[in-house]
Formats: C-alpha cells, structure tokens, sequence
C-alpha cells in the first residue's frame, strides 16, 4: 500500500474517535492517530520494525516497579517529559523554574525536623543544604514542605538498593516561619541512568551518554502557591551539556562550596508562583 493508497485508513481511523463526548479527549486521540500514522508513512514502517517496538515498549512496562519507572526514563531520554514541563511553565519571571520529576521519587519519603540528617548512611561526602522558599513577591512562604531526594556515590538511589531498610538521603521537611530550611545530606555527585533495561539498551545502540550532571531533586508545596518540581545542578558539571534527559537550567546551577571543616555547603533559595484564585460568585439579580 502506498502512502497516498493509506491516507483513507488514516481518516477512517479519524472518523472512529469523532464522537467522543469527552472533546479533549477526542482532540488528543485524533493528534495522536493523525501524528502516528504520519510517523508510519515518513520511516515506511516495516512489519518487523512495529513488532519490535511493541516487544521494546512490552519490556519498558515489564521493568516498572514501584520504585522504578521504565515509562519516566523512556519519556526522559526523548525528550517528552522536559518538553511537557517547558509547555506548562508559564510562571512570572523570578520563579524557579521546573525541570523532570525523574524515575525515583517516592511519596512516602520520612519526615525529619528542619535542621535534620536526612542522609542516613547514605555512601558520600558529608554536605550541608540550606535556603529559602518565598513567593514572587518576595514574601517568605512560612512552612513550606519540601521533598528531597538524590543519589549516593555510588550513583544509586536508596530504592535501587535491594534489601536496604530504611530511606537513605530522601525525606521530607518544613521550613520554619520565615521560610528558611536547612538539612544535612551527601554532596550530589553525576551518575549514569539505569542501563540494565530497555532504555539503557536504546541509549547503547544510538551512542547516547547515560551520565546525569550531579544534582539534587526538590518537590515544594506552599499553601496558595503552584507546586514546583526542581532540580538544583552542580556548576561545572563535565555532564551538564550531555544530560540525558535535557533537564538542566542555566538558573538552577549553584556551587557545593567546601568549608573549613571538611564539609561542603549548598545555599539555594526557591521561589514559588501563587496560584490564581477563583473569581467570586456572580450574585443574580433577585
């Protein structure tokens, strides 16, 4: 069948989904059938090639757990997930800006007092992070929560780690009434992505590098204001150009500075967009 000969299934294909009553819902699988059949068309599309990519999605759903996300990893290398977040990133300027959530988060992450050790044993050198979350307008945002989260230097994360009892350099705090938080962790060092699986075998076969930049993840929820999923980059990372999911922002670089007791400091201050409220009820005339 020749590609003029297919353009009749594509609009038959169409026509199927034009009276879903859901209209986004209809919008999206209308693109996606037009946007696939088009992808078809342009590679000509083998059989064998389609019952390879079936097997090669097959096995990304197959190595999803719930402490790994195959799907994430795959949405990262292509690019997808940072581009879904570059589409719904219309914040003031002056915010903090969102990159990728990443396979590794986890919601049930401990909660430590501000000031607290979250590493826990946790392999690396002993780093201490501390900043501020305030709103656009410069208002400090009294009992922000942040979630935090990285890996050892080892490259791992805790949930990578089969066996290991209890979370390692991950937990959960607020900031105190003027914003301020402040925890003890391990400095954040590169690491590749998981290669075991099928992403990693995607990444070998089109001599992609699998190494993340060094950073440290941060999910923030303030009341009255939009939840930012961030990282914070190590400047001067050899990894920062190739970061195989294209989550690195000029503006959420910042410097580990080593401290005369050995240690090393990271001072980072987030700043979070209020949401819109509801416009008040019109009242109707009596």
């Amino acid at each position: 069948m020749s590609p003029r000969e297919s353009e009749p299934l594509t609009r038959e294909a169409l026509e199927r989904f034009a009276h879903t009553p859901d209209a986004r819902l209809k919008q999206v699988m209308q693109s996606l059938v037009r946007h696939l059949h088009d992808f078809a068309r342009d590679v000509q599309l083998t059989e064998a090639e389609w019952v390879q990519a079936i097997g090669f999605l097959t096995e990304t759903g197959q190595t999803c757990t719930p402490s790994r996300q195959e799907f994430i990893l795959l949405s990262d290398v292509l690019g997808l997930s940072m581009q879904t977040v570059v589409l719904n990133q219309a914040r003031p300027a002056g915010c903090t800006e969102s990159t990728v959530l990443g396979p590794f988060h986890v919601r049930e992450a401990p909660l430590y007092e501000n000031g607290a050790d979250i590493a826990n044993g946790a392999a690396g050198r002993p780093c201490t992070v501390r900043g501020q979350v305030r709103s656009v307008d410069g208002r400090p945002l009294a009992g922000a929560l942040l979630d935090v989260w990285q890996a050892d230097a080892d490259g791992e994360y805790d949930v990578q780690k089969p066996g290991l009892a209890q979370a390692q350099a991950r937990g959960k705090l607020h900031a105190d009434a003027d914003g301020r938080f402040e925890f003890r962790t391990i400095v954040a060092e590169s690491y590749p992505i998981p290669t075991d699986g099928p992403v990693g075998r995607l990444l070998a076969a089109t001599r992609r590098s699998s190494w993340r930049p060094a950073h440290l993840h941060f999910w923030i929820e303030a009341e009255g204001h939009e939840t930012l999923v961030t990282h914070v980059f190590r400047r001067g990372d050899p990894h920062i150009a190739t970061d195989p999911v294209f989550g690195v922002r000029q503006s959420l670089m910042a410097d580990w500075r080593e401290q005369p007791d050995g240690t090393t400091l990271l001072e980072y201050d987030f700043v979070l967009n209020p949401t819109v409220p509801n416009p008040p009820l019109r009242e109707e005339p009596a």
